[in-house]
């Protein structure tokens, strides 16, 4: 369980859409969670990768590495 206070201007748009459309708080909450979390996972994870590169411990490839290396090279 999960509990958040969210300030007054978003709360009352959020009751609003919930009223309007017979589904609760809660539902788009979730919605909006499930929507948004792969893209924060993405970015951490991008992060993290950049530090290894910038670090000099993730290895690289040039596009070009890639082509020749998939027969694509011309």
């Amino acid at each position: 369980m999960i509990n958040f206070r969210a300030d007054d201007a978003l709360d009352e748009r959020l009751a609003r859409l919930a009223k309007l459309t017979g589904r609760t708080k809660t539902f788009y909450v979730r919605e909006a969670l499930e929507q948004h979390i792969e893209d924060l996972e993405d970015a951490y994870l991008a992060d993290q990768v950049m530090e290894r590169v910038e670090a000099g411990t993730e290895q690289v490839f040039t596009l070009d590495d890639i082509e020749r290396d998939l027969g694509l090279a011309d």
